[in-house]
């Protein structure tokens, strides 16, 4: 791994305000709705836990990991599920719930495909909505912290399965050879 070190982006304290501010609205958007969050394996683990503990709502909860593949440098298009929704979606109101959206891609092609399933609706929150590579146009209904660039670890973001357990948010900063 090319040597690297981590720099503090978004504290737990201003973790902790966005997380706040995100489940207020989510509170107050979905009052008295029957709400199925969907988080995205493996990065939106820690947010979605800490997520719906703030919410007030009676909700049910699953997770679904996708990938996307092609070359390295281009995206196909093209997603594989590797585990599904196991929940009933018809009927519900749907919050998919993402740690970072990048390209945008995957996260347009999954709400596709749930609106195939018969919810109620489909929204979007993202931890980080981050700009820099952004492919396709993705409505992205609660976004907590909005970035253009920047390689991002921590609260669940990952570089080769590191650092997701860190508790703030931190850019991955390459040393000079």
């Amino acid at each position: 791994m090319q040597k690297h070190h981590l720099v503090e982006r978004f504290s737990s304290a201003s973790l902790n305000v966005c997380l706040n501010g995100l489940a207020e609205r989510i509170n107050r958007d979905y009052e008295g709705k029957k709400v199925l969050l969907i988080g995205v394996l493996n990065g939106a683990f820690i947010f979605m836990a800490d997520l719906a503990r703030r919410l007030d709502l009676s909700v049910k909860m699953d997770f679904v990991r996708l990938s996307s593949y092609g070359d390295r440098s281009e995206s196909s298009g093209k997603v594989k599920i590797s585990k599904d929704v196991e929940l009933p979606v018809e009927g519900m109101h749907v919050l998919v719930v993402e740690d970072i959206v990048d390209t945008g891609t995957t996260l347009k092609w999954f709400t596709e495909y749930l609106k195939g399933l018969g919810p109620e609706s489909v929204k979007i929150c993202a931890l980080i909505d981050k700009s820099e590579r952004r492919e396709v146009d993705v409505a992205i209904d609660y976004v907590g912290i909005s970035v253009e660039s920047g390689f991002l670890v921590g609260y669940g973001l990952d570089f080769s399965e590191k650092y997701r357990h860190l508790p703030a948010i931190y850019e991955v900063v390459f040393d000079n050879a």
